[in-house]
């Protein structure tokens, strides 16, 4: 499998490392970079450009082909070379008849000095970081200018040895004390090594049809790639949603990814879910996302991790009496925060402050203010306060089962009298209970409840999800009916389709017993899937990967889909 490095970065797992294609931007050059997806989103983390070299030292323009294992630089007569992730700190570069040039700019306090022959370190303070060029086999040339408290910038070349025209040396990633290495792996084997270790992965990811086998092998390979190490904020092995520049873990994302991988690896599906109850306030509320660096808590994403846990036990063994021990006291907590923090006029029915609690950001039942009371919140905590009686009740809380199952109840009961009129559901502001405008899909989440809905609510709801007028395109749910005013084909959540959206709404369906309609809402978004990456979201009627277009919840929903519906 080959990938686009302007599309899906190079990386490998437990990595912080990565190499992308990056457009022209300001303060950047277009070019190939070495980059380090430490501390969040707020950058791209470019650390250094690389350059093909003639025999006259200049750049020469090159293609870049990359698999998992390796990017293969050609620049036809002028040389090649090759790039692998020998492992998550070492970035191993190997050029042919060429030299290789490593251009660092700097910033704040960042510098390089020689540490010894042939081994420059880079201080980055920029990036947090530090980094050891480490020259092999051939020459390497320096330019470090020094400007009172920092290096102006740093210029490192690596030039090939005269007798075997091959140049050879290393980029290793520390954070405090670097270790010389008794000996060097040869490279041909480091390639051969990781090759195997993406193939393991893909062979254990879940079986799709063959027609769709070039996405699960670019699924497969952009879930194993964006696994970052358990390290400062987190807590655990974490799967970024992306390594372009959605890097980090988002409250919700996170669920997906955990139901993907637990049939094949549960120890690290249980990671996955658990990762930010690791990091749980003592309100019950946890973060709206986590990197290695920080967490963020302005605003919050809606709690699908009892619909999640369920999802679960009921596809591994590993979930026992442990786990649930383990998850008990932090999922009641959660679930506890909306209903005491989250209902502000007091009726029962907890609200989003900001379209952003609801991973919904822009949609329109949030057009006429906030906060809002919506029925796909109501939902989620239904079904987590279900998953909670049974979880007590297998754990022998009695008492606690029976107050978390009338919750429940009571719940649903509210919904349906607070949310349902003239035959749809319909999101209010909290307090004055205004209604919201707009045809948004997520009206249709409640679907989610399964038979616990009314006949004739369940019926509506799965009428209006086959309205292909309305909602259901040839590529899958539209998140905006395609027939309203606000539908937007880049909006967001105002048209776009959503791996998350979809995922919610043909388990829903299912659930309702529509297994015919779940079907084919699978194959239509699989299929676009197949044709335009594993993107964030798509233009709904055409199809078209939109912004991040290497995502992993995508790529996770993608897996379950194919692979449950699909057949």
């Amino acid at each position: 499998m080959n990938f686009d490095l302007n599309i899906v970065p190079f990386s490998r797992r437990e990595s912080f490392l990565a190499i992308s294609l990056l457009p022209e931007a300001k303060d950047r050059e277009q070019g190939l970079y070495l980059r380090t997806v430490r501390g969040g989103d707020d950058k791209f983390g470019e650390a250094f450009r690389i350059e093909m070299l003639d025999e006259q030292g200049k750049a020469v323009p090159f293609e870049a082909e990359a698999s998992p294992e390796r990017i293969r630089l050609n620049a036809g007569a002028s040389g090649r070379a090759e790039i692998c992730l020998s492992d998550r700190s070492t970035a191993r570069f190997r050029s042919s008849g060429c030299g290789l040039r490593l251009i660092f700019r700097t910033a704040a306090y960042d510098y390089a000095y020689e540490a010894a022959a042939n081994r420059w370190e880079v201080n980055s303070f920029t990036h947090e970081c530090r980094f050891m060029l480490i020259g092999l086999e051939g020459q390497l040339r320096t330019e470090v200018p020094w400007d009172k408290i920092k290096s102006s910038y740093v210029i490192a070349e690596f030039t090939p040895d005269p007798a075997s025209g091959i140049a050879e040396f290393a980029v290793e990633e520390f954070r405090t004390v670097w270790e010389p290495r008794a000996e060097w792996e040869p490279f041909d084997d480091a390639i051969a090594r990781v090759q195997a270790e993406f193939a393991l992965w893909r062979d254990r990811s879940l079986s799709v049809p063959n027609s769709l086998s070039d996405a699960r092998e670019l699924a497969a390979y952009i879930t194993w790639s964006c696994l970052v190490p358990a390290e400062g904020c987190l807590t655990r092995p974490a799967m970024y949603m992306s390594k372009n520049w959605m890097t980090n873990i988002w409250s919700w994302d996170h669920c997906f990814n955990a139901m993907a991988l637990v049939r094949h690896d549960p120890r690290l599906a249980w990671d996955q879910f658990m990762l930010f109850f690791d990091r749980q306030d003592e309100s019950g509320l946890i973060p709206d996302f986590v990197n290695d660096k920080y967490e963020l808590w302005n605003c919050n994403k809606p709690p699908i991790h009892g619909w999640t846990l369920a999802w679960m036990m009921e596809r591994t063994e590993y979930i026992q009496e442990a786990q649930l021990r383990e998850v008990y006291g932090p999922l009641s907590k959660w679930t506890n925060w909306w209903f005491r923090y989250r209902d502000d006029d007091g009726d029962g029915m907890p609200q989003y402050n900001h379209g952003n609690d609801s991973g919904w950001d822009n949609s329109t039942a949030f057009n006429n203010g906030i906060p809002v009371e919506s029925p796909d919140l109501a939902a989620y905590l239904i079904l987590q306060t279900e998953v909670l009686a049974d979880i007590a009740a297998k754990l022998g809380f009695a008492d606690e089962s029976a107050e978390w199952k009338r919750l429940a109840e009571h719940t649903l009961e509210k919904m349906l009298a607070h949310f349902w009129e003239n035959g749809r559901f319909q999101a209010c502001r909290s307090g004055t209970h205004e209604r919201s405008e707009g045809d948004s899909l997520l009206m249709f989440v409640p679907i989610v409840l399964g038979k616990r809905l009314p006949e004739p609510v369940r019926e509506a709801l799965l009428q209006g999800l086959r309205d292909e007028t309305r909602f259901l395109t040839a590529n899958g749910w539209a998140t905006e009916s395609v027939a309203s005013p606000y539908y937007t084909p880049d909006g967001y959540w105002r048209g776009p389709i959503w791996a998350p959206s979809t995922m919610l709404l043909v388990e829903g369906v299912a659930a309702a017993g529509d297994r015919e309609l779940a079907r084919e809402a699978s194959i239509r978004f699989c299929d676009m899937l197949s044709r335009s990456g594993m993107a964030e979201n798509f233009d709904a009627l055409t199809g078209e990967g939109l912004r991040d277009r290497a995502f992993t919840w995508t790529s996770s929903v993608f897996l379950i889909l194919a692979n449950e519906y699909c057949s």
